[in-house]
């Protein structure tokens, strides 16, 4: 926590931030050395159109369950594919490299391309790392005993291209394909009594994937107000390269309300995701991580079926900070009907967020669960 009170005094001396995406950077009132250094990393909470990518770089620590203490870098780049739309969203590409003292590395590429007036819009995300990770079983039961932990390091490369066509006001249809592939080695069952067989094979999830959604948020990234109403499913089948045959169908609902000071926002949602087959272990469904839970272990929540609410207040304070907090819950099981009142995962934690490009905000979340907690260095929102 010393590093993160350290990385906020230097943040608290940012200049005055735009809430709307303009061409140029704020004015600057006496600007300090701090003001120059963030300058010099692109983080002068503006964009620049006359530039191909404009890009900032910042480096930050973390500390979460997953991957211990560590360090993180963010690339984040804004560009307009055709200078003469006005009606797209600002374009942008978020590039986070990662690495902690227990060994893990790792890449992250996230880019929301917005084409011909919004008619397209193409969304790409992938994943390259080499990390330690846990396997508590499959199951409430077994997931929530913390004698069944299985260490393992979990090598993954995953690459999830989509592009949509709009068909309507605020509608869009599109499809993609998934393809994510994982191994496990240095399996280390220790004192744990749940069947780790799972893990022995590396397995490869090729598939098809189809999205439909009605949009109505005012950025897709930051949204200040709007709805979100999107359908994902997908289909592997050894025919088209994957280890396994399965299908999965995910819901996503999320409302977005300006509320209180400034740009201030009450955002809460509704997430499923359900699967069906004979399902790999990496891709059954989970809770956890930097958006679904933050504070519970990846991997350490997974089953066919997971279904999570969460409700956030994000307090716009002056100049380019913010103040978020949340409350949350979630639940796993093996079929739709199974899932029960008396294994729900109750969620809270607080963060704070400083405006690195316009609508583009570097995050800093303390989540915790139940008997879990952990540091979070991102940039985005969670949802």
């Amino acid at each position: 926590m010393t590093r993160l009170l350290f990385l906020l005094t230097l943040l608290s001396t940012g200049v005055l931030a735009s809430s709307e995406i303009v061409d140029q950077p704020a004015d600057k009132a006496e600007p300090g050395w701090i003001d120059n250094i963030l300058d010099k990393l692109g983080a002068d909470g503006g964009y620049d159109s006359s530039k191909l990518i404009d890009f900032s770089v910042l480096p930050g620590p973390f500390y979460n369950p997953e991957l211990s203490l560590g360090v993180g870098v963010s690339a984040i780049g804004l560009y307009q594919i055709d200078e003469n739309d006005q009606v797209s969203q600002t374009s942008s590409l978020v590039i986070n490299g990662f690495a902690s003292i227990n060994g893990a590395v790792g890449l992250t590429v996230d880019n929301r391309s917005f084409l011909q007036e919004d008619q397209w819009r193409l969304y790409i995300d992938g994943e390259i790392s080499d990390a330690p990770d846990v396997f508590y079983g499959v199951g409430y039961q077994q997931n929530h005993q913390d004698n069944n932990r299985v260490d393992f390091n979990h090598r993954q490369f995953s690459l999830r291209p989509m592009l949509l066509r709009r068909v309507a006001d605020s509608s869009f249809i599109g499809g993609g394909f998934d393809f994510s592939y994982a191994k496990a080695s240095d399996i280390d069952p220790a004192q744990s009594m749940v069947d780790s067989s799972l893990l022995d094979s590396s397995s490869s999830a090729v598939g098809l994937t189809l999205q439909a959604n009605y949009d109505t948020r005012d950025l897709v990234r930051n949204p200040y107000q709007g709805r979100l109403l999107q359908l994902d499913t997908g289909w592997y089948h050894p025919t088209i390269g994957s280890s396994d045959s399965f299908q999965t169908l995910s819901f996503n609902y999320s409302e977005y309300y300006r509320l209180g000071p400034r740009d201030s926002v009450l955002a809460w949602q509704y997430k499923s995701r359900f699967t069906s087959g004979d399902v790999p272990w990496h891709m059954l469904s989970t809770v956890g991580g930097g958006s679904a839970l933050r504070g519970y272990t990846t991997g350490r929540y997974r089953d066919k079926q997971m279904m999570m609410s969460q409700v956030e207040y994000r307090w716009d304070l002056p100049r380019r900070h913010g103040l978020v907090f949340w409350l949350g819950a979630g639940a796993v099981a093996p079929s739709v009907d199974e899932f029960s009142s008396q294994e729900i995962l109750p969620n809270a934690g607080f963060g704070y967020r400083f405006e690195v490009k316009s609508r583009v905000n570097l995050r800093l979340d303390m989540g915790f669960g139940d008997g879990e907690s952990g540091f979070y260095f991102n940039v985005d929102e969670a949802f």
